[in-house]
């Protein structure tokens, strides 16, 4: 049976955090607020969590996840980070953008783009998701929560419950999220290009 763990958008309860921590580390499947949208999430070695996303979005194993990190230094071992991209993620982190950069050796090579060897990741700012991820102690896997056929994420809390609750073993409430997903942006360049526009203001990676 899904749980169901109604968390403070400010203040998540430690306990409630703990237990959602226990049951990710136990192989379970969770929704959670993030400062863009809700998202799915399991643990970066849960295979089998990465495919139950996969199925539940609807997306092929050409789709990657995005991994994401407490901070910027933790982002920095799984990815190579120059000066010029360190600048820039220091500026938006943490913050509502996804970013493509070349994988280190930590990165499972299942989460890599098979071709360019890059990673996507990102530094969420919300409260409840640092919760999770400090009580963790490691980063999340994760997707925006968007089902087949719909033309944006859920976002309404209850209908979270409805639509999710016999897909996922958690889903972590804590009010209305928004409709637009994370920017990504793509650093392994030199020069940032923007790969989609979503929440978060771009122009800082924009030219010309």
């Amino acid at each position: 049976m899904t749980q169901v763990f109604h968390m403070h958008p400010q203040n998540p309860q430690p306990r409630l955090v703990g237990q959602a921590v226990s049951l990710l580390r136990g192989g379970g499947l969770m929704v959670y607020p993030t400062d863009s949208c809700y998202a799915l999430a399991c643990t970066l070695g849960d295979k089998a969590g990465q495919e139950r996303i996969r199925r539940i979005r609807g997306v092929p194993a050409s789709h990657f996840l995005s991994v994401v990190c407490r901070d910027l230094s933790e982002l920095a071992l799984y990815a190579k980070v120059d000066n010029t991209a360190f600048r820039l993620l220091r500026s938006h982190t943490p913050g509502p953008f996804t970013f493509i950069l070349m994988a280190t050796r930590d990165v499972p090579r299942r989460l890599q783009d098979p071709k360019r060897r890059t990673v996507g990741l990102r530094v969420p700012s919300h409260p409840v998701t640092q919760a999770l991820l400090e009580a963790l102690g490691e980063p999340l896997l994760s997707a925006t929560l968007k089902l087949p056929g719909d033309d944006r994420p859920l976002s309404d809390p209850d209908e979270l419950e409805e639509r999710t609750g016999k897909l996922v073993d958690l889903i972590v409430e804590s009010g209305a999220c928004g409709l637009a997903p994370t920017s990504v942006v793509d650093l392994t360049e030199g020069v940032p290009r923007v790969v989609r526009r979503g929440a978060g203001d771009t122009s800082a990676f924009e030219h010309g």
